[in-house]
């Protein structure tokens, strides 16, 4: 009976049977307190003062240095192209350092069993600290956003309300899937120096270590090893045929796993930006004029949403079975 109800409060030291109840009201305070800790320390304000300078200095980059671009009204697409170049590498470091301390640091203080004395159940703290994670960022990329636009609006010659908005939409979607990875890994452990160097490894593993994929399967491919051969295709070069080599679809398929990859394909699908939509014809060519599944535009918001639910459910599963 006694670790039943260690278990259902998780303040035991060796629990075995997992508390599985999840309390909307104890998610949504959790939340609500992660949020107001955030803006009461400034956290918050700090986001979307640096969201609010980064998208004025892109545009008065434009601005100043792209009166060509301006001429021919593809401003708004070089925001979109300049700012999600940057975002892209941004947003993982904002969200893996706001998800850093999210669990590791409560169970490292012992506030965690304070908590856990309170009517919330394990899983109630790991979804509350994920929406209160995600908030601070999603909400900070909003007014960030928002106050912004019109500065970018009065700097830009043109300036495309759509193409902005879908900017900041799937920033919001991929914030969100690298707060979730982060919140998860700072869930499995019980120290922030820990923590600290799964954040540093998830980074590592996505901009060096999958960046390097490509480069190393087609030196593989050119040097014929296992299953790593090429395949041919035809394009059109100024009216003219011309034959290349590609890999293998399994390799783009490996490839697009990636949430950053995922990222800039989507926003193909809610922006018109010209240099994405290039991008995206030029793929298309080589799989012989329509791209597989997994390499189209909706299916990036399936693998951004495949980042978002798998981490934080292995952490539900996880944490409720952790000795604390």
């Amino acid at each position: 009976m006694s670790t039943d109800t260690e278990a259902g409060t998780g303040t035991g030291s060796g629990t075995t049977t997992p508390s599985s109840s999840i309390n909307v009201e104890s998610v949504r305070a959790i939340a609500k307190k992660d949020f107001q800790d955030a803006v009461r320390s400034w956290v918050f304000w700090g986001l979307s003062i640096f969201f609010f300078v980064l998208l004025v200095g892109v545009t008065g980059t434009l601005s100043y240095f792209g009166e060509d671009i301006a001429a021919e009204g593809a401003t708004t697409d070089m925001l979109v192209l300049f700012t999600s170049e940057i975002t892209r590498l941004v947003i993982p470091l904002i969200a893996l350092v706001l998800g850093w301390k999210a669990i590791a640091g409560e169970r490292e203080t012992g506030s965690i069993k304070i908590l856990l004395s309170l009517p919330h159940s394990r899983k109630d703290v790991l979804l509350g600290k994920l929406l209160g994670r995600s908030a601070v960022l999603s909400v900070s990329l909003v007014v960030g956003f928002a106050l912004a636009a019109v500065v970018v609006a009065a700097l830009l010659g043109g300036f495309d309300v759509v193409d902005y908005v879908g900017l900041l939409a799937m920033s919001i979607v991929y914030g969100v899937a690298y707060t979730s990875i982060a919140v998860a890994l700072s869930s499995l452990t019980r120290s922030t120096t820990i923590a600290g160097a799964a954040m540093v490894g998830v980074f590592v593993l996505f901009y060096v270590v999958w960046n390097a994929l490509q480069q190393a399967f087609e030196l593989l491919a050119q040097r014929e090893i296992l299953f790593f051969d090429t395949v041919t295709y035809t394009f059109e070069l100024d009216g003219q045929e011309v034959q290349s080599e590609r890999l293998q679809d399994w390799v783009y398929f490996i490839l697009n796993v990636d949430p950053g990859e995922a990222y800039n394909r989507g926003l193909s699908l809610v922006t018109n930006t010209d240099a994405i939509e290039a991008q995206v014809q030029l793929n298309e060519q080589m799989f012989g004029g329509e791209l597989p599944f997994f390499l189209q535009d909706w299916f990036s918001f399936l693998i951004l949403l495949f980042w978002i639910v798998v981490p934080i459910a292995v952490a539900l599963w996880r944490f409720d079975r952790v000795d604390l």
